[in-house]
């Protein structure tokens, strides 16, 4: 009966050494063997990036967001009102509104089509995936510190007052 409990471990060994290799690296990222190189690289099946640096698991997110703009606001016109004359003040009391609504039960995607004064809002809000680098500071830390499926707090940049969803 020795051969029965070899057989086990070897199975055993196998599931863990598996599920290691796949939670190690972000999703869409495989390995492969470089032939000219002989060496291992790191392939994203989705964005056929490739690299050399094992990719880290936060490499890139996915969020929408709906954007009250204010006369402070850097660029304070949208594709819902020529001059934005609000205050932030009166900005945030809109937002805080917004996440009442959504808190509630209320579609951000909704929301956001109607009322963001971003050009995503065609798109309920919808900015796609992007990394660090791409989006404003406040933006981008309040993005990465969230949970799928999780709502930000407001957040303030130069562009106005953003709630954010991630959504991946």
């Amino acid at each position: 009966g020795s051969s029965g409990i070899n057989a086990e471990y070897g199975q055993h060994y196998y599931i863990t050494n598996n599920l290691s290799n796949m939670s190690d690296l972000p999703e869409g990222w495989i390995k492969k063997m470089s032939k000219t190189h002989g060496k291992e690289y790191y392939f994203n099946t989705e964005t056929q990036e490739s690299s050399w640096e094992k990719p880290s698991g936060s490499s890139k997110v996915r969020a929408s967001h709906l954007l009250v703009k204010h006369r402070d606001s850097r660029r304070p016109s949208s594709w819902r009102e020529a001059n934005i004359t609000r205050s932030k003040q009166e900005a945030l009391q809109i937002l805080q509104g917004f996440i009442d609504q959504i808190n509630g039960g209320a579609s951000f995607a909704e929301l956001a089509k109607e009322n963001s004064d971003c050009s995503s809002a065609s798109r309920g809000g919808d900015l796609g995936f992007f990394g660090r680098g791409q989006m404003q500071k406040p933006f981008e830390e309040a993005t990465f510190g969230l949970q799928i499926d999780e709502m930000s707090g407001p957040v303030i940049t130069d562009s106005g007052v953003h709630i954010i969803l991630r959504t991946g």
